[in-house]
């Protein structure tokens, strides 16, 4: 059988029936692709095939739990799955500015550094992805005053008059978002504050 001429998700359905072979096609259309984008990020060969190789771990060990979701594209998801592993790597290697999840939400101030290196400047492109998302399953009133706080810079006063509602019902709004925007990260699994 032919397997270069099959599409990711048919190679996908045929390594899960039993069969390396599709599994090996699937690495091989591309694996150039993914090891590029590593290599650009890390700037270091042997570590960039390290990360590699525990993409496709990850890859195969998703694939068996069945945890694929065929609604994505194969090579974005592996892509992401690279991603944040190199994330991790940053993370290990403290090149990333701390951050303490004691505060209001830090992890607005990490997006406003200016001074970030590139390592960390690809994982604050990251967060504020991920970040945009959470926010959005936020409901309506904690999504609006969230974002005219930490996105336009307004005073809970001027949120206050400009939502129509008191500096109190405002704040506890902000409060509320803060809240439930942690509970999506850990539901979501997702990893928005630096180590």
């Amino acid at each position: 059988m032919d397997y270069s001429k099959m599409g990711d998700s048919e190679l996908i359905r045929s390594y899960l029936s039993g069969n390396e072979a599709p599994l090996e096609a699937l690495i091989s259309k591309n694996q150039q692709r993914i090891f590029s984008y590593i290599l650009v990020r890390i700037q270091d060969q042997d570590l960039a095939n390290d990360i590699f190789q525990d993409t496709f771990v990850k890859v195969i060990n998703t694939l068996k739990r069945g945890k694929y979701n065929e609604e994505g594209k194969f090579l974005q998801w592996t892509m992401r799955i690279a991603h944040n592993l190199i994330i991790d790597h940053y993370r290990r290697e403290k090149r990333m500015p701390t951050m303490s999840p004691t505060d209001e939400f830090n992890i607005f101030d990490v997006l406003k550094d200016n001074s970030l290196n590139v390592e960390s400047s690809l994982i604050k492109e990251q967060i504020e992805a991920d970040l945009h998302k959470l926010i959005d399953q936020l409901p309506e009133d904690q999504k609006e005053v969230l974002k005219l706080r930490h996105f336009s810079g307004l005073s809970f006063k001027e949120i206050s008059e400009q939502t129509g509602v008191s500096i109190n019902t405002a704040l506890g709004r902000m409060r509320y978002a803060l809240i439930n925007l942690r509970k999506l990260m850990e539901k979501n699994n997702v990893s928005l504050l630096m180590q």
